[in-house]
């Protein structure tokens, strides 16, 4: 892949962007390898997946620069000015299209854009997410409502200039803070959510809630999870971090009588209420129930499973809890770790469980990042 913003050192965020694809996958795969060495077998790891290495981002997270009327949507240089970057070749094609007709608008509807140095202005960030079915989520991240009424107003302009508009908000980060966005959204439209279509389900996005950036090794993971699934055949599966239902909505079939699903997010839980209510409406016999809670302190109101899917955060499981984890009857847990080095502390904490199979899935093309999915059975 070619980018003229690495080559011109305008963005350097793709770390591996001079290394052949191919070399990146034999990388990849060669050093998760060697991290989980003292835990998972040469036989057990599985053909890698996956997809293109440009043209797959979903979702841009865009730091608005410029000036008003002027803005750049992209990242800050290392004195805090605006570069742009709404040509960079990571999107979907979708979301590329969509991009240029955004900072059209911004700039027409004369937003102040936030200046960092002097902590001036509203206009922070401006979040992008692209369905499969082309539809589009655009969050605006504002320091305060004083500039509110203008997104208002923007939103049948933003729908006329975009195709695909479904969703609109925006978010408030009152805070000089290094992150991208805050704890309250307004919704500005009437569609709420953005349906995103993986393999055979719709999951339904909110604002808030986590979704992988590739939805096309999304939809390769969360089928390698259906599959082991279905070769075990439990009755009753628990998804811990669940978010919007991803792993435990797969995991619905002819044997799984109950799943029942943890997470701390109540939006990424209606989500998934919401795609449970329209799998059961299509026929689907298992019964399925979302609670909004931290994952660990909810196992003492679970089903007893005989399947157990963790998706962690990249800080893993932890000790304590997988101390539990390898002391409860348990047959068999499939783990999705985005840190290879965290997945192998938890493996070794839980020495009562092996690694049957793994996989790797090359989630993040250009960088060093990657998705692990492990199947563990009781020894």
């Amino acid at each position: 892949m070619q980018c003229g913003y690495f080559d011109r050192h305008e963005c350097r965020s793709c770390t591996f962007m001079n290394v052949p694809y191919p070399q990146q996958l034999d990388d990849g795969a060669r050093s998760v390898a060697a991290t989980l060495h003292d835990h998972v077998s040469p036989e057990a790891w599985m053909p890698p997946a996956h997809g293109a290495e440009q043209g797959f981002r979903n979702n841009a997270k865009l730091v608005v620069g410029g000036r008003r009327g002027a803005p750049t949507l992209g990242i800050l240089d290392g004195s805090g000015n605006g570069v742009d970057l709404t040509g960079c070749g990571l999107y979907e094609p979708g979301l590329s299209r969509a991009l240029p007709g955004l900072r059209e608008v911004i700039a027409q509807t004369e937003l102040t854009t936030y200046d960092v140095p002097s902590r001036n202005g509203e206009l922070k960030n401006v979040l992008v997410t692209h369905s499969p079915d082309g539809e589009l989520m655009i969050r605006f991240v504002l320091r305060s409502t004083g500039q509110l009424s203008k997104v208002q107003r923007a939103v049948p302009v933003l729908q006329q200039r975009i195709p695909g508009v479904r969703v609109v908000s925006v978010n408030l980060l009152p805070d000089h803070r290094a992150v991208m966005e805050g704890d309250e959204e307004i919704i500005l439209t009437e569609h709420q959510t953005l349906p995103m279509r993986v393999n055979d389900l719709t999951l339904h996005l909110r604002p808030a809630s986590f979704f992988q950036t590739n939805t096309g090794v999304a939809g390769q993971l969360y089928a390698q999870a259906r599959d082991w699934t279905r070769e075990l055949a439990p009755r009753a599966v628990v998804d811990l971090f669940c978010g919007v239902g991803g792993f435990g909505l797969h995991a619905a079939g002819p044997t799984v009588e109950q799943v029942f699903g943890v997470e701390r997010s109540s939006e990424a839980v209606e989500s998934a209420r919401r795609s449970a209510t329209e799998l059961r409406a299509e026929g689907c016999t298992t019964q399925f129930e979302f609670v909004a809670a931290d994952a660990f302190p909810q196992l003492d109101q679970a089903p007893e499973p005989d399947l157990m899917i963790v998706n962690p955060p990249r800080r893993g499981i932890g000790a304590d809890q997988c101390e539990r984890l390898d002391a409860i009857a348990l047959d068999h847990l499939i783990y999705s770790s985005c840190n290879p080095r965290t997945l192998a502390d938890d493996l070794r904490r839980m020495p009562g469980f092996g690694v049957d199979r793994a996989r790797l899935f090359h989630m993040f093309p250009q960088t060093p990042h990657h998705e692990v999915l492990v199947l563990l059975s009781r020894q």
